[in-house]
């Protein structure tokens, strides 16, 4: 008799999982708390790694599929001054290994390929109980249950299965992001568009940033990073959209209009990210019959890495319990073990990309990165 395999979340992680499994003709059930998979917006850009993210694509049968979905121009970058002066710009020929697409788009494909019980929306997990030998019964707010011979958690930086396997719990980075939007920018925001430019905006400075990206359909997304409290944060709210960017808009005195303008014309609510991490060597010791994959496994501050990660511990994972069919054990401590080796080595490079975005030399340290060769995401 197949093992029982619950997977609880669909996002990118979860969704890989599952796929790869399906293509190797193992059944999983996706278990998500959103109601549907249009339930809320699915967020910005992706630029999706050769050397991981578009790997596990390939495993899931579905990269001619991301190829579609792919933004042209999108891998473009610039870096510029708080005064709106250039200081790096590194167009996209389409020789890059990182091109961009939408989150939610590569998310739909995700979902369209499995088959139509495969995901079961508008089920949060409310307590989950090990009932020995490996197996775990799920409880969900609906009043349903499930059991599983594997349990895998997939749910994020807040993961409701996480504390199965380790007391660990995210904290505050000190970092935090103001996210909004633009539309119809290169006729109704022309400055801010210019700014851009066809790809990925850095304007760094110590301690703070203001970063954004073009998406398709004339769509400036901003990021405002801020490395402040988070009582200084708490007293932002985002039920107040134009108090809250002006008084975000206000931490960027003297800076060029232009780059301003991300902030003080957004035309969305803001969106306010305090950013935490867990601990970047996270572990846990073997429990029979559960695991962990992205965020809810290595959460860590942004690097471009993140999605590309999720769907690679995916793509693993489902060829770890493929190549060792019967022995569930067995195949989680083949993933584990190369999980938590390059789970931590992306966690320093995410804390070291921080330094150089917002520390004490920046923009000179992200200008010196990318003329080296190197990535910002």
């Amino acid at each position: 008799m197949p093992p029982s395999i619950a997977i609880v979340g669909a996002g990118l992680g979860g969704l890989t999982l599952a796929r790869v499994l399906h293509v190797h003709g193992v059944a999983a059930t996706v278990f998500e708390a959103e109601a549907s998979a249009t339930a809320r917006a699915q967020g910005g850009m992706l630029d999706i790694h050769g050397e991981n993210g578009q790997l596990a694509l390939k495993a899931a049968g579905l990269y001619e599929q991301f190829l579609d979905i792919v933004h042209p121009g999108g891998q473009a970058s610039r870096v510029l001054g708080h005064d709106g002066a250039l200081l790096f710009a590194d167009e996209d020929d389409g020789s890059g290994d990182r091109p961009e697409v939408p989150r939610g788009a590569l998310r739909r494909i995700l979902n369209e390929s499995l088959p139509p019980d495969a995901i079961q929306w508008g089920r949060k997990l409310t307590q989950v109980a090990a009932l020995g030998d490996g197996r775990h019964d799920l409880r969900f707010a609906d009043g349903s249950t499930f059991t599983a011979d594997l349990l895998v958690g997939a749910d994020g930086a807040w993961s409701k299965v996480r504390p199965l396997l380790s007391d660990a719990v995210p904290i505050y980075t000190g970092m935090s992001y103001v996210e909004t939007w633009l539309h119809d920018v290169d006729r109704r925001h022309a400055p801010s568009a210019a700014a851009v430019g066809g790809g990925a905006l850095f304007a760094v400075a110590p301690g703070k940033g203001i970063l954004a990206h073009r998406e398709p359909e004339g769509v400036l997304h901003t990021y405002v990073a801020l490395r402040r409290s988070e009582a200084w944060m708490s007293r932002i709210d985002a039920d107040e959209p134009a108090r809250t960017m002006a008084q975000v808009a206000a931490e960027f005195e003297g800076w060029d209009a232009g780059l301003k303008s991300l902030i003080t014309d957004g035309e969305t609510p803001p969106v306010i990210r305090c950013l935490h991490a867990l601990p970047s060597e996270h572990r846990w010791k073997r429990l029979p019959g559960v695991t962990l994959l992205g965020d809810a496994a290595h959460l860590m501050l942004p690097s471009g890495e993140g999605a590309n990660l999720a769907m690679w511990d995916g793509a693993e994972l489902a060829q770890a319990l493929v190549a060792q069919p019967g022995d569930i054990d067995a195949a989680l401590a083949t993933y584990e073990e190369t999980l938590f080796r390059r789970s931590a080595l992306a966690a320093a490079d995410a804390q070291e990309l921080l330094e150089v975005c917002f520390g004490e030399r920046a923009p000179a340290s992200l200008v010196e990165m990318f003329s080296g060769g190197g990535s910002a995401g």
